[in-house]
């Protein structure tokens, strides 16, 4: 298991999509989650600097794995709300399924065509 890089300086970010590599996220045994103060080893950190460290590498993965599963969801909703599927999902079943108001569903389809738009692009092509 090869060891995790340093988080980046959240200060010098450039806004905009994360590409960058997240730490690697390990499941824990199901003996260390059933103490509720067990939570990813960051407990038996002592030094300040270390559980700093690992707890922002922790926070920056479960951020880009959010950003990506959310990705995932708008692929998902646009796909069954195409209107050429002779299956498709209405706006209202869709939301409730995902847990969402209707508007955001529709975002979330909107968003997902365009993700569907740019990874059909070509290079060098915008939307």
């Amino acid at each position: 298991m090869s060891e995790p890089q340093p988080a980046p300086d959240p200060r010098g970010a450039a806004p905009g999509p994360r590409r960058m590599k997240p730490a690697q996220l390990l499941f824990e045994p199901p003996e260390a989650t059933a103490d509720p103060e067990h939570f990813f080893d960051l407990e038996s950190i002592e030094d300040p600097r270390e559980l700093l460290g690992r707890a922002t590498e922790l926070t920056l993965a479960f951020r880009a794995a959010a950003d990506r599963a959310t990705e995932f969801q708008a692929l998902a909703a646009a796909q069954l709300a195409d209107p050429s599927r002779f299956d498709r999902m209405p706006l209202a079943t869709l939301a409730e399924q995902a847990e969402w108001t209707e508007d955001y569903a529709q975002k979330m389809i909107e968003f997902g065509r365009s993700l569907m738009r740019s990874s059909s692009a070509l290079p060098g092509e915008s939307d």
